[in-house]
Formats: C-alpha cells, structure tokens, sequence
C-alpha cells in the first residue's frame, strides 16, 4: 500500500485517502476550468474569423441549385445585384471585385444558369464563366401549324402571354417579311427548333423564323423554280402548305403536289379538307362534314377554284421542296386509307378514286372516333 496513505503506526489512514482525493479533485477541475475556457475562447476565436471571412462573401460549397436568368446587356454591378437578389452571392462589391482580379467582365455573357446558393464570388464567377452552367431555353416548332397554333406552342414552351406573341404578330413590317409576303404571317414562320434569348421578345424569336424561311427558301431556289412552274413564289408556298397539312411520308408529298397542280390545270377544285380546317380555325379534326364545307371562305377549296388566296400552314423544308418540285403524274386523286400508318393511295381517275375511299371508309368504321 502506498506510504500516502497509511499513518506512521503503518495503519491505514482515511483522512490521508480524504485530503490526496480532494487535491486530485481540483487538480482535475482546474485542468477542466482551463480546457474548457480554452475552447470557449477558441470556439469564439472561430466564430469571429468565420463572421469575418463572410462579412462580404460566402465560403463553402453552397446549398440549393438555383437558376439565375442574366438579361442582355446587364453591367457586371447589375449581374452582381441579380445573384445577391437570389442569394448566390452576398455582395456584388465581391462579386465584382473577383470579375476584376480575374479580368473577365467582357467574358460573362447575358442567358439563363444553373447555380448554387450562398458560394463565394469567385465560385459564382467561374460557374457563370461555364458553358456546362448555362440552361439554354428552346421552342420546337412543329411542321404544318398555322400561326395561331404556333402561338399557343410558343406561349406554353417560353412561358411568355399568347397575347405578347399577337401583338408582335399584328405588326409584320417589324419582322423582316418579304416584299411578296404581303404582310401576312401564315407560310412563313418557318418550323424548327429554336434558342431563344432571355428575356423573351416575340418579335425577335418570329424574326428568326422569317429568316430561316428566306434562307431555306433561297437554297431551295424557290423563286426561280416558281418562275418555271408559272406560278408565283406566293403559289408555291401555298401549295407547301397544304402538302405539309395533307400527307406526312417523305414519298407522299411530291405526289400530291402533282395532284395539286393537275387539278389546278383542268379547272377543277382543289377539295382539300384541310383549307377547312383552316377557314374554320378547327384542326381537331381529320375529315370534314357537309356542313363543314359550306363554309363562306376564300379558303374553301370546296366552294372554290383555283389556290386559296395564301399559305394555310406553316410548311418545313419537305414540303417547300415537293411544291417547287413536284413529280410528274397524272393523278388527280388521293386520300390516306390507314391514319396509323400514314398510307395513301393515288388515283387517275375518280372511279380509282372511290375505291381508295371505300378501303378509307373501312378503316374509319373499324376504328370508331379516329375520322
């Protein structure tokens, strides 16, 4: 037993056991006392260095993705004003401060980013500095819509007001039209895949699809080939349109551009249900009823002769091409005869023609509310 605690008879000595317990006690409190106040000043220390390196700016690697829209022609005070408004930064006067140590002001550009919340600056820039970072915001456009049909696709796909696109549309001379356009739209809002820039402004995406046109068209020599059909570049883009409405296979479409010009040669009229579709501004439907083709329409190919007065869709490139090029038949005869599989059958004569129509009749009778 150790001598500390035993008294001098060499007997065990509790007092001695008492006093040794009480001094390790408060060696062990002292040495808390002193660890703990310790770490209190540390935890403190910390805090103090944490509130100051994030007096301006934030450190780590950020929280929640966001998107961040730069409109065209912001100042680099104005971007960093966006970012701090969405909590991506804490302050644009680090914000740009970091675009000037990094000399990069002419480099960031107006569009739509995938960010994250509350990083430093220098993140922020780098991220914007990115291609991998930047949304681009497109609208498809599909071949064959008529122009109130492609606001609704634009309205929905841009998330911008059907009426904005109206009213762009209502001011032609803006969106660079070709003289023989007359001023109206239906024909030349080219279908395609568009990027548009933020913010959106209806008049510039609707230019962008009267340029297209004219590119397409002038690769395709639409004028010239017009010219050699003796028909106008107006005409031509007429027939496209209805091409584009009336038939969806590659092989179908030169086919019944023929049909279109053969009938137009004998005097005869056009009965293309989808022009009423078009005057009636109803394209939820395939055929047409007699009622339907009653009509008062210049665009009633049923009523009357000849070509309506312009485009009654937007065509693509296919159908522009068959227009301008039609093959060489005698047909004056068509109608698709299975919507599933898109087949159409041709006919010289209207006897031929009653069959293909039986075989259509068919099909609609197998597959009830499809017609």
């Amino acid at each position: 037993m150790s001598p500390a605690f035993v008294d001098n008879d060499g007997n065990f000595d509790w007092r001695k056991l008492g006093y040794h317990a009480r001094s390790g006690f408060a060696v062990l409190l002292s040495l808390a006392v002193l660890v703990g106040g310790g770490w209190f000043v540390y935890a403190k220390a910390q805090d103090a260095w944490v509130d100051f390196r994030t007096a301006d700016d934030y450190i780590g690697e950020g929280t929640d993705d966001v998107v961040v829209i730069i409109p065209s022609g912001a100042s680099v005070t104005q971007m960093g004003d966006i970012l701090v408004e969405n909590d991506v930064v804490k302050s644009t006067k680090e914000f740009r401060n970091q675009v000037s140590k990094l000399g990069v002001d002419g480099q960031l550009q107006a569009g739509r980013f995938q960010l994250r919340k509350q990083i430093p600056a220098a993140t922020a820039v780098d991220m914007l500095l990115d291609p991998a970072n930047r949304v681009v915001l497109r609208v498809t456009i599909p071949e064959g819509l008529a122009v109130t049909q492609q606001w609704d696709t634009m309205s929905k796909a841009l998330d911008v007001p059907r009426e904005e696109f109206e009213a762009a549309g209502a001011q032609p001379e803006a969106l660079g039209l070709p003289e023989w356009a007359g001023g109206k739209l239906e024909g030349f809002m080219f279908p395609d895949t568009y990027e548009v820039a933020e913010p959106v402004n209806p008049t510039a995406v609707m230019s962008g699809q009267v340029s297209t046109f004219t590119k397409v068209a002038e690769e395709l020599q639409l004028a010239a080939r017009a010219e050699a059909l003796g028909r106008t570049p107006l005409e031509v883009l007429t027939v496209a349109s209805i091409v584009e409405r009336e038939v969806n296979q590659a092989e179908d479409r030169p086919l019944v551009a023929s049909v279109i010009y053969n009938r137009l040669a004998q005097d005869m009229p056009l009965q293309m249900d989808s022009t009423i579709h078009y005057a009636l501004q109803d394209f939820s439907k395939v055929t047409t009823t007699a009622e339907d083709r009653q009509v008062d329409s210049p665009y009633n190919t049923y009523a009357n002769k000849g070509l309506p007065p312009g485009p009654t869709s937007n065509p693509g490139r296919a159908a522009i091409e068959a227009a301008a090029n039609p093959a060489d038949t005698d047909y004056l005869y068509f109608t698709t005869v299975d919507l599933d599989t898109s087949e159409t059958r041709f006919a010289a004569t209207y006897e031929e023609h009653e069959v293909n129509v039986a075989l259509f009749q068919e099909w609609c009778q197998a597959n009830t509310g499809r017609c």
